[in-house]
């Protein structure tokens, strides 16, 4: 009895862990223009609610402060290729005003490469492997001294970090998604602190 309860909570766990699945990249943006006409203001509201949802859909995954001024700065003719799919709700319109709820699911790839050729320092995974790995962000106080430590908690749970970037003080690495729980454990037991968001595992001092 006791080891089907043990099977029961593991199986409950593993349908309920944000790395088992690769969560859409979706927002929804309430938008409300007026303009000369109807056509303009429509046209204005849907760029105003595309560079919403980039910013709100992708912040999870990228350097905020960054993606932000990415977003302002961008044609919007480029951001309506990040875009996968679409809907509105609550549509309402005048001779001059256009308001509605919009909502958009990104395209993973395109955002990603749209990303990194802007710069934007980003830990946006794969669809793919979203179910085999697990992106972890480390924040460092002394980078060679603190990343040493961690790396050498990640060989005690029996991981071989898979370094994708560095920016600062913080690097961000993959490492397999079975070995996660390992991997908190041995940080804990190795006096750091973590925090999941979105799927993503934050460790700091």
């Amino acid at each position: 009895m006791e080891g089907m309860k043990k099977l029961v909570i593991c199986a409950m766990f593993a349908l309920l862990s944000p790395v088992a699945w690769a969560a859409p990249l979706t927002a929804t943006a309430s938008v409300n223009v007026t303009s000369d006409t109807a056509a303009t203001a429509k046209n204005m509201a849907m760029d105003e609610a595309r560079r919403q949802v980039v910013v709100e859909a992708l912040s999870p995954y990228a350097d905020a402060s960054a993606l932000r001024a990415a977003v302002k700065s961008e044609k919007s003719a480029v951001l309506t290729t990040l875009i996968e799919s679409s809907g509105i709700s609550s549509e309402k319109q005048s001779d001059t005003t256009y308001s509605a709820n919009i909502t958009m699911t990104l395209d993973r790839n395109a955002a990603r490469n749209w990303m990194v050729s802007h710069g934007v320092h980003n830990w946006l995974g794969d669809g793919d492997d979203a179910g085999n790995e697990t992106w972890v962000v480390v924040s460092l106080n002394n980078k060679l001294s603190d990343w040493s430590r961690v790396r050498r908690a990640a060989a005690d749970a029996g991981i071989d970090l898979n370094t994708k970037s560095i920016s600062g003080n913080e690097i961000t690495f993959r490492a397999p998604a079975a070995r996660r729980g390992a991997l908190t454990i041995a940080l804990r037991d190795a006096g750091w602190r973590y925090q999941d968001k979105d799927g993503i595992l934050y460790i700091s001092k």
